[in-house]
């Protein structure tokens, strides 16, 4: 045949209505014979198979925190074979349209993998949840964007597509097709599109558009639709199909392509509301049918409001059937109508938006000069790398004998006493000298912390003081008489210390020298045995303060106790007084370092630079509320393991009792023990919140945390509890690890004495 002959031949009508591939189901022999025969008669124009890629995709994402080596992947792709050939995995589709047969997973893993990168955006609750919907797209122009938009997103289980038209040259400045569907109907456009994306789509084909014949089938059958999505330009079918919609309880969405708008009718939450959100009345169908495009113009102004129409939409309104044969669209705003439409049907499924109304998503207004957002100001990167450390510039006194008690001796005392540690740095004291008498106060405006129960922490941070200030005393020839809590009606009096000229009888006065260089220490180093004398000296340390140390240095215990701590440190970022006490604890620069002197400098985590990043995430609560929906935050526990993982021991100071002087007594304690690890020259890290979280749990009947919280928190006690048996009436003082390890960075900053301490006459 000739060229011209050629050309002219008929096309294949029958070919040009297939608008879904056949899937082949290759363990069944008649499938299998059928593939065969798509072959032997060329209809396969390329065999497309990645099914071993789509298997190793599919196990990497169910484990995402693995390290997958090739050899780890393949022994796990042919266990999930089970010994069958990978042919005859999963289902083969032929796209009759272009000869392509595809070989893909099985439906279910098909979805998984497909909609993975959905999450968390979308969880997989909720994906299972949007693919229970039928969804309703009349309108095959702009719909055809939003259908593939939802399609793609797995936004619907169904979908009705609804469109009498055909492809024609002009619509291919905004519809994803081909110069070689011209003439193509767009149903079929459409659901080819779809079923490329999805070969498993749940495609309904309404191939006439909407009539008054089918429309009750489009919207009930084979149930009623979850959502209508009207796109169409015929006036008479937007009113019918919305009035029907009403009846039924079905809500309505329209996108216009003109300015982002968004219209929203939530009939099935308000049966009597009005069509068009009341903008036209009461319009009749009837009235509507075979209006020319320019006898259209006078209700599409009331519709969408001639003062709120683009002015080049505008113009062209005056210029239909003179210069223009209908209103512009462009590919732009067909694309941005899909998102929308999208999005607002997600949601409003999922139940996340029940409301009515117009809504507008303007380009034009909103990216405009005067319109820009206000960024953060300028920040080097290498400052986010790695944060400027701040030293502490303020000498420590040295000691020396003195005979007579004046404001400088007490000053110098001091200078050594607010160098004891506390939680979160929060230095909950401030005190009164009277002649040699010093009144120790807890600062109750810094003691109201959620981990602070019963103002156990605050306690223990006062004792850790009065531990410093008795050897200070001891050093500078002075001895200590030390009276708790001498004032009934005052439980923020904690002790009134008297000091006088006199020996000392303090067990262990040369711990002095190591009062400077404490300092919490959180880098790691190689984990390596603790030495015999450390411990020693730190066991002696803890029972001459009338306290016992317990001490786990086995392998397997210390990497359980790393999950332990790891868990309750993501308990902690998941519950929101809790994350919201941490967060006020972080200096996040240097300017806040230095204004407040307290907290916790975030050059003293010691973290690299990801994890830095990771905690700048971590403080956006609604970010962890969303972590926590969905059951995430594994990330949250590596902190701890690690720490944990570098730690040559970690250890426990219990005392007996668990009231006010408990606690005070286990201050002094743990200052002493800690005291005597510095002399070591070992890292000391405490990790002690999830202890004072049981606290409250045993002894506030756990107010504050929720029934979920309690049940986590508890599990978690009972691996605790294998490892470090609780006993009875002995308060857990603190948690803590010991280590080999560099100097820190950095430690955190301390208030000036004269911040905390005021002179009083000793008549007062």
């Amino acid at each position: 045949m000739k060229l011209q002959d050629l050309i002219k031949a008929p096309t294949d009508a029958e070919a040009d209505g297939i608008c879904q591939p056949r899937r082949y189901r290759p363990e069944q022999a008649e499938d299998r014979e059928a593939m065969e025969a798509l072959f032997a008669e060329g209809k396969v124009s390329r065999c497309h198979d990645t099914l071993h890629a789509q298997l190793g995709e599919l196990l990497r994402s169910r484990s995402p925190e693995r390290i997958w080596t090739e050899t780890d992947l393949k022994r796990a792709i042919d266990k999930h074979l089970d010994g069958k050939p990978t042919w005859q995995v999963g289902n083969w589709f032929h796209f009759p349209w272009s000869g392509h047969l595809v070989h893909l997973l099985p439906e279910d893993e098909f979805a998984e993998l497909r909609c993975d990168r959905n999450r968390y955006k979308i969880t997989r609750e909720e994906q299972a949840t949007l693919g229970q919907f039928h969804i309703g797209v009349v309108g095959l122009s702009v719909g055809q964007a939003s259908a593939i938009c939802l399609a793609m997103e797995g936004v619907g289980g169904q979908l009705r597509l609804a469109d009498f038209d055909t492809l024609s040259l002009s619509n291919l400045n905004r519809l994803r097709a081909g110069v070689q569907e011209l003439g193509l109907p767009k149903t079929v456009l459409a659901a080819r599109a779809i079923s490329e994306i999805n070969p498993y789509a749940d495609l309904h084909l309404f191939h006439e558009g909407i009539t008054e014949n089918n429309m009750d089938a489009f919207l009930q059958k084979p149930r009623p639709l979850d959502l209508l999505i009207e796109e169409c330009d015929d006036l008479a079918i937007k009113v019918r199909l919305r009035q029907r919609a009403r009846q039924l309880g079905i809500p309505v969405i329209m996108d216009t392509c003109d300015r982002g708008l968004i219209d929203i009718e939530r009939f099935d939450l308000e049966p009597n509301r009005p069509l068009f959100h009341g903008l036209t009345g009461e319009l009749s169908a009837d009235d509507l049918r075979g209006l020319s495009t320019s006898d259209k113009v006078p209700y599409v102004l009331r519709i969408l409001g001639e003062n709120q129409i683009s002015e080049r939409t505008l113009a062209t309104l005056v210029e239909v059937d003179q210069t223009v044969s209908s209103w512009p669209q462009l590919a732009s705003g067909v694309n941005l109508g899909a998102a929308l439409v999208c999005d607002v049907s997600r949601r409003l499924l999922l139940g996340r938006l029940e409301c009515s109304g117009r809504f507008y998503v303007d380009p034009d207004h909103l990216i405009a000069p005067g319109q820009e957002f206000k960024l953060p100001e300028h920040r080097p990167f290498e400052e986010d790398a790695a944060p400027e450390a701040l030293q502490d510039k303020a000498t420590v006194p040295t000691l020396v004998h003195r005979r007579n008690i004046d404001p400088d001796v007490m000053r110098d005392l001091l200078a050594h006493g607010v160098l004891a540690m506390s939680g979160g740095n929060c230095q909950p004291w401030k005190f009164v000298a009277r002649g040699s008498e010093l009144i120790c106060l807890q600062d109750s405006d810094r003691s109201e912390l959620f981990l602070d129960f019963a103002y156990s922490a605050s306690q223990l941070a006062m004792g850790s003081v009065i531990e410093n200030l008795d050897l200070a005393a001891a050093r500078m020839g002075l001895n200590v008489e030390c009276e708790l809590f001498p004032a009934k009606a005052n439980p923020m009096h904690i002790a009134t210390m008297r000091f006088q000229s006199g020996a000392t009888s303090h067990p262990m006065p040369e711990l002095v020298d190591q009062i400077q260089a404490r300092v919490t220490n959180r880098r790691l180093g190689e984990r390596s045995p603790l030495a015999v004398e450390a411990r020693r000296d730190m066991d002696r340390a803890a029972k001459t303060a009338g306290a016992e140390l317990c001490w786990i240095e086995d392998e397997e215990a210390l990497s359980e106790m790393g999950h332990i701590l790891g868990m309750g440190d993501r308990l902690r970022f998941l519950s929101k007084p809790m994350h919201a006490e941490m967060m006020a604890e972080v200096r996040w620069n240097r300017e806040q370092v230095e204004a407040t002197r307290d907290g916790i400098d975030i050059v003293t985590l010691e973290l690299p630079a990801a994890d830095r990043a990771a905690m700048r995430v971590a403080a956006n609560w609604s970010a962890m509320k969303m972590v926590e929906h969905i059951g995430g935050g594994r990330a949250l526990e590596k902190i701890s393991r690690k720490a944990v993982a570098a730690a040559s021991a970690i250890g426990l100071l219990r005392i007996s009792g668990t009231d006010a002087r408990s606690y005070v007594q286990g201050g002094r304690a743990i200052q002493r023990v800690w005291l005597a690890a510095t002399a070591h020259e070992l890292a000391f890290q405490p990790m002690t919140a999830i202890n004072y979280v049981w606290a409250r749990m045993d002894r506030g009947a756990s107010e504050g945390l929720s029934d979920k919280e309690q049940r986590k928190f508890e599990t978690i006690r009972q691996r605790y509890a294998s490892i470090l048996p609780v006993k009875p009436n002995m308060a857990e003082i603190m948690l803590f690890r010991v280590a080999q390890a560099p100097p820190p960075t950095a430690r955190s900053l301390r208030r000036s004495v004269d911040e905390v301490l005021v002179f009083s006459p000793k008549n007062d």
